[in-house]
């Protein structure tokens, strides 16, 4: 029990994490219709971002602040530079002009850190354990990034169902015509909610930053978990989003972590061993799978 109740955390971590990454592509998408397929380059930059920045100041504080504002700045840049004019050209397109990116920014990242991984390190307030009800040790960071995760996805409810910028980024989601003759700049707020993405995915690269290693290329592992998400939850759905990122993170974990010993007590201990990880690797697909089968639209599809 105390072991399942352990890598229920690990899986509502990693679900939050996965959140932060599928709300801002999934925004990006139902307002702009926008393939990017470089999402994950920015989860990369926030990482490594953060990690320099903390070496350069030795305030991880520091370091967590202008990584996610290097990572929004970054991220309209990007969109303004080289995306703005792809939104008038079909997806395929999209999706070959921001591979090209991935490329770009995989390179650009070896050139100014170097293709080894970098460690981030943690402050001492973030390190350590508290003891579980079930009597484990969980780590402080992961109940930190638990927190923050579900913090942050509060914070984006509130503003999209409660605010005026809500209000207009949910109009330009169904009917961006309407909503630039009404007077809103529409360029400006495809900027806005693209830098805003781009933030998320920052964030969610700096916390796992510490978890996992930075190295050249780790968005693109992640963005494949997060177009499961988001095909789970619903294109274009915030709420799908934060669903299916739990669903997803959960599932991972649990499939990772009992897999292989359950399969080895039904059949034996060898063909558990030989093919409890492919199977653990496979169980979110499956899942993605039935999903489609019964809902093709996902769990919360946007409503438009």
């Amino acid at each position: 029990m105390s072991l399942l109740f352990e890598q229920l955390l690990n899986g509502l971590q990693l679900g939050v994490t996965l959140f932060l990454m599928a709300a801002g592509l999934t925004l990006v998408f139902g307002i702009m219709n926008f393939i990017n397929l470089a999402h994950g380059s920015l989860y990369m930059v926030g990482a490594y971002l953060a990690v320099a920045a903390s070496q350069w100041t030795g305030s991880y504080a520091a370091g967590v602040a202008l990584g996610l504002a290097g990572a929004l700045v970054v991220g309209m840049i990007v969109e303004v530079v080289a995306l703005r004019t792809l939104y008038e050209r079909d997806h395929l397109d999209q999706v070959l002009a921001t591979f090209g990116l991935i490329l770009f920014f995989n390179e650009l990242v070896a050139i100014l850190w170097g293709r080894a991984s970098l460690y981030a390190q943690l402050p001492s307030w973030l390190q350590g354990h508290v003891d579980l009800p079930t009597g484990a040790a969980y780590p402080v960071y992961r109940l930190a990034v638990i927190a923050v995760g579900l913090s942050v996805a509060i914070l984006l409810w509130y503003v999209v169902t409660r605010t005026r910028l809500g209000m207009v980024i949910r109009a330009g989601a169904t009917n961006r015509t309407m909503v630039a003759a009404l007077g809103v700049n529409i360029r400006l707020l495809y900027t806005v909610v693209f830098g805003v993405g781009a933030a998320l995915a920052g964030l969610a690269g700096l916390m796992a930053g510490p978890i996992y290693s930075v190295q050249p290329g780790m968005g693109e592992l992640v963005l494949i978990q997060v177009f499961v998400v988001i095909v789970i939850g619903g294109i274009g759905s915030v709420r799908g989003a934060l669903v299916g990122a739990l669903i997803v993170g959960i599932v991972d974990t649990l499939g990772r972590a009992f897999l292989k010993p359950l399969l080895g007590a039904m059949i034996s201990p060898t063909a558990g061993e030989a093919a409890g990880p492919a199977l653990a690797s496979m169980l979110i697909y499956l899942l993605m799978a039935v999903v489609l089968a019964l809902r093709p639209a996902g769990l919360f599809p946007a409503r438009g």
